[in-house]
C-alpha cells in the first residue's frame, strides 16, 4: 500500500495531514507563532531581537551580552556547519549560554564541516537553549522593525502539548530588560588571569609568553576573543568580577583597565559599577570600554543611556571613526545606547553609526579614556576594528613614555 507523503496510515491517503507544532513563540501581545522544536525542552522568557550575521551562530549563541534575549537569525540556514569546542565565547565553557532561545527559518541539517564535532540540536540541548524552526523570520524581523523588540516566551514540547494560557500570561507579565541587571548571571565569580591568543589555521590558539603590559579587565560578560586580542597586543590580563571595587582594581597596579561587554540595562548595572569606573578615570589609568562598558563609561562621565527601538545585532554595521575619517564595518550587539545629547563638554564623540546616526564611540578630552559601542573583536564579524586594541595599548605606551606603534588592522 502506498501512502501519500504526510498522510496518516488508516486514513484517506489523498488527505495531507498537517504536522502538529512542537514549538511556539508566544509574544507579549498574545500573538502565537507555531513551528518545529529543537534544542532544550521547556520554555524560556526573554526579549526577541534579530541578528543579521551570516556566519558565527555558535559565537553569537554563547555571547554573554545576549542574556535575557531570544535571537531570531535572518540568515535562513543555521546549523549546517555544526558546532565545535573552540568557537565558544563564554569564558567558562561550562556556564549557561547567553541567549535564552533561538528562532530559525529552516530546520537544521546534518553538519558538513571538518571542524564540526556535534549537531547543533544536541549542542542546544546541552546548553539549555530552546529553539524553534520553520518560522517566517522575514515577517518576524519586519514586525520587530515596525513595533520594536517584543517580550516573548519560546516553548518546546515534543508531544505538542502546551498550556497556551500560561505561556501568554508569562510573556505578558515579564517586565522586560529596562531596569534589569543581568550581569550577575554572566560575570566571573573569582579573579583569574588570561594569556590565550587568537586562533590560527594549523596552530589553534597560542599563548602570550612575554607580555609587556598588565591590563585589568572588569568582566560584565566578557567574550573570549576580546581577551585574546588583548593578549595579542602584548598584555597580561587579570580578569575581575563585575562587582570589583576601585580598591580591587587599583590594588593590581594595572597599566590599563578594560571595561567589557555585557547584557541588560546599563543604568541598573551602573549602580555598583559606575563608582569604580569613576575612580579609575580619576587615577589617570588608560581605560578602554566596549558595548556595556561603553555605556557605563558614558554614565560615569555624566551622560545618559536609552533603550533602542530595535537595537543593533549583526556583523555588517557601518561605523565612521571621526578621529581618522575612515569607515569600518563592525559587529554589533546592543539594545541600549549612549544619548549623545547628554554628553558633557569635555567628552568627544569619536564614532557614529551610519545606519541610524546613533552614538558608537566617545573619548574624554585630555585623558587616556575611550570606548566604543560595537564589538571590535568581532567573532563573528569583520576585523576592521582590531586597530582599537592597538590604540588602547598606545595609550599605555604613552603613559610610560614609550613610542606608539601603527594601529593594527585600521581600515
Amino acid at each position: 500500500m502506498s501512502i501519500a507523503p504526510g498522510a496518516i496510515p488508516g486514513t484517506d491517503p489523498n488527505v495531507w495531514a498537517e504536522p502538529r507544532p512542537t514549538a511556539l513563540l508566544v509574544l507579549a501581545d498574545g500573538t502565537v507563532i507555531e513551528g518545529i522544536g529543537l534544542g532544550a525542552v521547556g520554555s524560556r522568557v526573554g526579549e526577541v531581537c534579530f541578528n543579521t550575521a551570516m556566519t558565527g551562530y555558535q559565537e553569537i549563541l554563547t555571547d554573554p551580552s545576549y542574556a535575557g534575549q531570544i535571537i531570531t537569525f535572518t540568515f535562513p540556514h543555521i546549523g549546517n556547519v555544526g558546532v565545535n569546542d573552540e568557537d565558544i565565547e563564554t569564558v567558562n565553557l561550562a556556564s549557561a549560554a547567553g541567549a535564552r532561545g533561538v528562532v530559525l527559518k529552516a530546520e537544521v541539517t546534518d553538519p558538513a564541516n571538518w571542524r564540526s564535532t556535534r549537531h547543533l540540536d544536541l549542542w542546544l540541548k546541552a546548553r539549555g537553549i530552546v529553539g524553534i524552526a520553520g518560522i517566517d523570520t522575514r515577517a518576524l524581523t519586519a514586525l520587530i522593525r515596525e513595533a520594536g523588540m517584543p517580550n516573548a516566551v519560546i516553548a518546546h514540547a515534543p508531544d505538542g502539548q502546551f498550556d497556551l494560557d500560561a505561556l501568554k500570561a508569562e510573556a505578558a507579565g515579564w517586565p522586560g530588560l529596562v531596569g534589569m541587571d543581568l550581569v550577575p548571571d554572566v560575570t566571573t565569580g573569582q579573579t583569574f588571569t588570561w594569556d590565550e591568543t587568537t586562533w590560527e589555521l594549523g596552530r589553534g590558539y597560542g599563548r602570550q609568553e612575554a607580555p609587556a603590559y598588565h591590563v585589568v579587565a572588569i568582566d560584565y560578560g566578557v567574550k573570549r576573543n576580546i581577551l585574546r586580542l588583548l593578549a595579542d597586543a602584548g598584555c597580561r590580563v587579570t580578569v575581575l568580577p563585575a562587582t570589583a571595587t576601585a580598591e580591587d582594581v587599583l590594588g593590581h597596579r594595572p597599566d590599563g583597565v578594560f571595561l567589557s561587554n555585557g547584557p541588560g540595562d546599563p543604568a541598573a548595572t551602573g549602580a555598583y559599577a559606575v563608582p569604580t569606573i569613576q575612580a579609575v578615570i580619576a587615577a589617570g589609568i588608560p581605560t578602554f570600554g566596549i558595548c556595556l562598558g561603553h555605556q557605563m563609561l558614558g554614565l560615569a562621565i555624566g551622560a545618559d543611556t536609552m533603550k533602542m527601538h530595535q537595537g543593533h545585532h549583526g556583523a555588517n554595521h557601518p561605523v565612521k571613526d571621526f578621529t581618522t575619517g575612515k569607515v569600518e564595518i563592525t559587529s554589533m550587539n546592543h539594545g541600549f545606547a549612549v544619548d549623545r545629547a547628554t554628553l558633557p563638554e569635555d567628552v568627544e564623540e569619536t564614532h557614529v553609526s551610519l545606519f541610524d546616526g546613533s552614538n558608537c564611540g566617545i573619548r574624554i578630552k585630555g585623558k587616556p579614556v575611550f570606548s566604543v559601542q560595537y564589538h571590535p573583536e568581532a567573532s563573528p564579524g569583520p576585523r576592521d576594528s582590531h586597530y582599537l586594541f592597538t590604540r588602547f595599548v598606545n595609550l599605555i605606551r604613552a603613559r610610560k613614555g614609550e613610542a606608539p606603534v601603527p594601529e593594527r588592522g585600521a581600515s
